[in-house]
């Protein structure tokens, strides 16, 4: 009989609420060996994190509770220890990569503070020991710069190097089993790649065992050993990833993987490129304040985000940008609408120049268009009800009355696929799909000519994301959109858009036709992006 690191059997965990009792993990088991990769994935909600927080008694208890099961980690059952007992495990034996570093990282302190409090709390080191231990661990995950870098703060470094300094941290210690909760979820592609590289080469290195969860089945199939599917808490498949993959017989599984966006659009275009664009951008050039690096020096610098960007956008079209973060996307979609005042240039919508527009034509312009955020919990107000944030709009533009407000509302609602009878909840009453449902009605309730879409599905399941781009594309043709969708997903862009500009440094690399662009890119860049997407595929493996 083979001895595993970690043996899970039977593992019941739930929630006792005031609506009563929530079984969050029921009848949980697996196995992990020494030097192996199990990827746990499924939607939100299906238990994957606690199931594997509760091994290090991270679940708030109460209203947590583990009720039944067993986790043995080389002989010892983790359920059974004691808060003094864990906490010798947890970063020392066991350590965790989160999904968000900005959270988890402390913004106070210093790196190389937070890097050597795990050592120093589990192996007698001096200062400069762990100092040195700190540096070469930041090397191990090249942070360039190492010995420079490991004294600045948190949000001195970009989401992909924080990420690095969280792998850092994870390993100080030389734990023998690393779970990673989403790591790479909101990283683009090519940091995603770099960061699944990484994670696999000091596995290899060290005989890591390793736990990922996540919801992209592509990353699961490019990164583990066995996969562990999981539904509202339910273990619904488990087995070793080529066989689950090629052979799965389970419909929710099979669900999972019909989810993943492998084809091109087949919804036909609306676009008219021999009509005049509905929006024209010359020489658009945005810059930022920066402050000097001496706090005692106030003199402001600038950052150029934009650099004499040219683009049309044609009526009707769906148009994709793509680029990694600090690209300028965001920044586009934005100075484009006056969300941030331009430097130079000129935005033509329908032959007006947006930019040189008083504050009073200005907001009689914006109802033409509008902007879907990535986080619609963030863009949501939690103070009003779904029917205030629709109604708002409406009424505030004069398109609606009291006498059919309602009426409208419920229409909204029914074209984003949400029942009527939610109109009196809150947003947190509602998941994460349906919170981007109603920030999509939001957007179409004035009937804009544009719509700017920035990352608006890159924090979903891949079954709700599939669906929200379904829904995306049905509203374009209903309500004749124009829509510029900002992503770092290149298979949402090639499944969704007529065209594609591709952005590097704050400028327009590239663009073409979307099918055109993803068979035959032009510029290296283009070619490493397309190159970094994971594939749906057991060969093509780490």
């Amino acid at each position: 009989m083979m001895n595993h690191l970690l043996s899970v059997e039977n593992l019941r965990i739930v929630f006792n609420t005031r609506h009563g009792q929530t079984v969050a993990v029921d009848n949980l088991s697996f196995d992990l060996n020494a030097g192996d990769t199990l990827a746990i994935v499924g939607e939100s909600g299906s238990g994957k994190s606690v199931a594997c927080y509760s091994l290090l008694g991270l679940i708030p208890s109460p209203p947590g509770k583990i009720e039944s099961g067993a986790a043995v980690f080389k002989g010892q059952d983790l359920l059974q220890l004691n808060e003094d007992q864990l906490r010798k495990i947890r970063g020392n034996k066991i350590a965790m990569i989160f999904q968000d570093p900005m959270t988890s990282l402390n913004p106070y302190m210093r790196i190389v503070d937070q890097l050597v409090e795990s050592l120093k709390q589990h192996h007698q080191v001096s200062k400069k020991e762990a100092r040195e231990k700190a540096i070469a661990a930041l090397i191990d995950v090249g942070i360039q710069d190492a010995e420079k870098r490991i004294d600045d703060y948190p949000h001195q470094f970009s989401g992909g190097m924080r990420q690095r300094v969280m792998i850092a941290m994870a390993l100080m210690a030389e734990p023998e089993l690393l779970i990673a909760d989403e790591p790479t979820t909101a990283l683009d592609v090519t940091v995603q790649a770099q960061i699944l590289k990484l994670i696999k080469d000091i596995q290899i290195k060290r005989q890591l065992a390793v736990i990922f969860i996540t919801h992209d089945l592509a990353v699961a199939a490019q990164i583990s050993d066995h996969i562990l599917v999981m539904e509202k808490g339910k273990q619904i498949e488990y087995g070793d990833t080529q066989g689950l993959f090629s052979a799965s017989v389970q419909p929710y599984t099979q669900k999972l993987l019909s989810s993943v966006l492998r084809s091109a659009k087949t919804f036909p275009s609306l676009v008219r490129q021999d009509e005049k664009p509905l929006v024209e951008i010359h020489q658009l050039k945005t810059s930022y304040n920066l402050s000097d690096d001496s706090i005692f020096n106030f003199k402001k610098s600038r950052k150029v985000v934009l650099q004499n960007l040219n683009l049309d956008i044609y009526k009707g079209e769906i148009l994709g940008v793509v680029g990694e973060s600090g690209s300028g996307k965001s920044t586009l979609g934005r100075s484009i609408i006056r969300l941030l005042e331009a430097d130079e240039g000129k935005v033509l919508f329908e032959g007006r120049n947006l930019l040189e527009m008083d504050y009073s034509d200005l907001k009689i312009a914006r109802r033409d268009f509008q902007m879907i955020f990535q986080d619609p919990y963030a863009s949501l107000d939690p103070r009003m009800t779904v029917f205030d944030t629709l109604a708002e709009p409406l009424l505030h533009h004069k398109l609606a009355n009291k006498g059919n407000i309602e009426e409208q509302v419920n229409a909204l609602m029914d074209d984003v696929g949400l029942e009527p009878a939610a109109i009196r909840k809150y947003p947190h009453e509602f998941s994460g799909g349906q919170r981007q449902r109603i920030a999509i009605a939001r957007a179409i309730s004035l009937k804009p000519k544009l719509i700017i879409a920035d990352e608006p599905v890159s924090a979903l399941d891949v079954t709700i994301r599939a669906q929200i781009l379904a829904l995306l594309l049905e509203l374009t043709q209903k309500h004749q959109l124009t829509l510029l969708f900002i992503s770092h997903d290149m298979s949402v862009i090639r499944y969704l858009c007529d065209r594609v500009v591709v952005m590097k440094d704050g400028k327009l690399i590239e663009q073409g036709a979307t099918e055109d662009l993803f068979n035959h890119p032009q510029e290296v860049y283009t070619q490493q992006l397309l190159a970094a997407v994971p594939i749906l595929s057991v060969n093509s493996k780490l």
